[in-house]
């Protein structure tokens, strides 16, 4: 294995003021964020070289930019096309622990203080681990990752959301995978893969189980395919958030709007999920990349998450692809700030809606909305 990279911020790690804070230093929650879409290039690079895997950079600076231009497509299914590389270095029990201790590091870097890092097991059995080995391997490298955090006087939580790839069909083993870790770091399951033409339906065993066992699920849909998607992750998912969940806007009609108001009508799919509060799982930067929001427009301005902030929808921002979007956290919520004009009011919001949409028990997530609260106030 490659000696240790030095403990630096992550390349894409900018300052981003809103109303004179810079907000990488408030406390933040991520949801949505996938380990294999948030590798450090230089990771990356120091992998392959110890497997023999040929990339199309050799330079971190450069690999980061290859991975932000192939994933700039206006498409889900070539956007996922980036992730042969990352997965072809996440096959060992070193790869895996090292990639999941720098993401706790990024995280920490960043200002997040709760963290759902979301990944499939499945796709790291290329070199002999099995199911169980490679979610240990992951957890090994969070908990060092927090360790090394704490060790720096900063305050980390992290937990796993075990995913299943949904065109795949090993979805009832994968919700097994994740209920047999559920007191070793895994917080949830998930479903993810290209949306359109693999429904939740494909998978209702898995959801079944999941259900009988009280283990909490989140599901991709309202990405790449529209309301029937949603529908179904909510029906068939039980989903308790929908990832990303954008499409959804397309079951609002606006009726008529003037200078200083518009009117809108909510369809039923909508207006159960805004009364239930089921959280969207926003990534503005992402969901521009692949085209979720191509119904709208394809500029940041044009993205319906206002819209759905406005009429009172649990929204909260997150990343998804750190590497592949060229971002954090700290950034989506800046250009979101620019964007619509929001304030840290609004930022304030978007974290406790996360803080109250975690995976964690209840007492948990009423201590990290308090941290969240404490934190902006101080700013």
């Amino acid at each position: 294995m490659s000696a240790e990279p030095a403990d630096t911020e992550p390349s894409n790690a900018a300052h981003h003021v809103v109303d004179g804070v810079d907000v990488q230093t408030l406390p933040k929650v991520s949801l949505h964020d996938h380990l294999d879409g948030g590798l450090r290039p230089q990771t990356i690079i120091e992998l392959a070289d110890d497997i023999g895997l040929d990339l199309p950079e050799t330079d971190a600076d450069a690999l980061g930019e290859w991975f932000a231009r192939q994933a700039d497509s206006g498409s889900l299914v070539e956007y996922l096309k980036t992730f042969d590389v990352t997965t072809a270095v996440m096959q060992t029990r070193d790869g895996l622990a090292r990639v999941a201790r720098e993401f706790v590091l990024d995280l920490a870097a960043d200002g997040v203080v709760y963290g759902e890092v979301r990944w499939a097991p499945e796709q790291h059995l290329g070199r002999g681990l099995s199911l169980d080995q490679a979610v240990e391997a992951v957890q090994s490298g969070l908990e060092q990752g927090v360790a090394d955090v704490r060790g720096g006087g900063a305050s980390i939580r992290v937990g796993q959301l075990v995913t299943a790839m949904r065109h795949a069909d090993r979805a009832l083993e994968i919700a097994q995978l994740a209920v047999r870790h559920r007191d070793a770091g895994v917080v949830g399951f998930d479903i993810a893969g290209a949306e359109a033409g693999f429904p939740p339906s494909n998978h209702r065993v898995a959801f079944d189980y999941l259900a009988e066992q009280y283990f909490p699920a989140t599901v991709h849909a309202g990405e790449a395919d529209g309301p029937a998607s949603i529908q179904s992750a909510l029906i068939d998912g039980r989903a308790l958030r929908l990832g990303h969940g954008v499409r959804l806007a397309e079951d609002i009609t606006i009726e008529r709007q003037d200078d200083e108001n518009i009117y809108v009508s909510l369809g039923r799919l909508s207006q159960w999920v805004k009364d239930r509060e089921i959280a969207l799982e926003l990534s503005p930067s992402s969901n521009l990349q692949t085209g979720a929001i191509a119904a709208w427009g394809d500029e940041l301005i044009d993205h319906p998450f206002d819209l759905l902030y406005q009429l009172g929808f649990r929204v909260t921002v997150n990343t998804d692809n750190r590497l592949m979007s060229h971002t954090t956290l700290s950034r989506e919520l800046a250009i979101l700030a620019d964007a619509f004009g929001y304030d840290l009011d609004d930022l304030e919001t978007f974290q406790l809606n996360a803080a109250r949409s975690s995976f964690l028990p209840l007492e948990d997530r009423e201590d990290i909305a308090e941290v969240i609260s404490a934190g902006f106030d101080a700013a």
